[in-house]
């Protein structure tokens, strides 16, 4: 179980204004839960999942996994918290043009001391094989559509079984009938590896899937 406390971010602008981004902010997330975040653009929903993410740091507040505070962990433990108990997936692919996708998809098991064992090629082969894709696997990112990108995306976030999987408008950048099937296969794989899944939307259709849909509004959430 994920637990957010009191979480509050502020920045402040090059005129020295601050403005308070998320303001004592409370969530829980139950494993293999849907949830979905909406709100206006600004208002801070990425924000609040790089927060999770441990990609940035909160003024305040605490976010708990399993009980474990997030934030006192040290930096070494920080990445191994990011690499292994998280997985994300943005609006644009990001993978590596230089790699073949199966490559792409293996990278986030390549953490210092760890070697590609026989189990990691098999949890490669058989995430290629559910989201359609293996037959792709020696292709370059350039070889492939956008779909297919954003499926090796997928492969690539949830290749060290993460607890959480954090998608920031993760159909944005397709075109109907592929954010469709993306949709689809994310449900599928959040039942099938019983992994949460918070997903930071403005597609309503993908929204209407999840378990709740909180709105992010001045800084807070409510469900809606």
């Amino acid at each position: 179980m994920l637990e957010i406390n009191q979480l509050c971010k502020s920045f402040v602008s090059g005129s020295g204004e601050k403005r308070i981004i998320l303001d004592q902010l409370d969530l829980t997330i139950k494993p293999a839960e849907r949830l979905a975040i909406v709100g206006p653009s600004g208002s801070g929903k990425s924000t609040l999942l790089n927060l999770i993410g441990a990609l940035d740091t909160p003024d305040s507040g605490s976010i708990l996994l399993d009980g474990e505070p997030v934030f006192s962990k040290s930096d070494a433990e920080l990445a191994a918290f990011r690499n292994c108990s998280i997985g994300f997936v943005f609006q644009f692919h990001h993978l590596l043009p230089q790699f073949t996708l199966k490559e792409n998809i293996l990278l986030p098991a390549l953490a210092p001391g760890r070697k590609i064992d026989n189990a990691l090629l098999k949890r490669a082969d058989y995430l290629m094989d559910r989201l359609d894709i293996a037959s792709l696997q020696k292709q370059r990112p350039s070889m492939l559509s956008g779909g297919e990108c954003q499926r090796t995306a997928v492969a690539r976030a949830l290749i060290n079984s993460p607890k959480i999987l954090l998608a920031d408008e993760p159909t944005g950048a397709l075109d109907q009938h592929s954010s469709d099937q993306l949709t689809e296969l994310l449900l599928q794989l959040n039942r099938e590896e019983n992994v949460s899944l918070l997903v930071v939307t403005h597609a309503t259709r993908l929204a209407s899937r999840m378990d709740k849909i909180y709105r992010l509004t001045d800084g807070k959430l409510q469900l809606q």
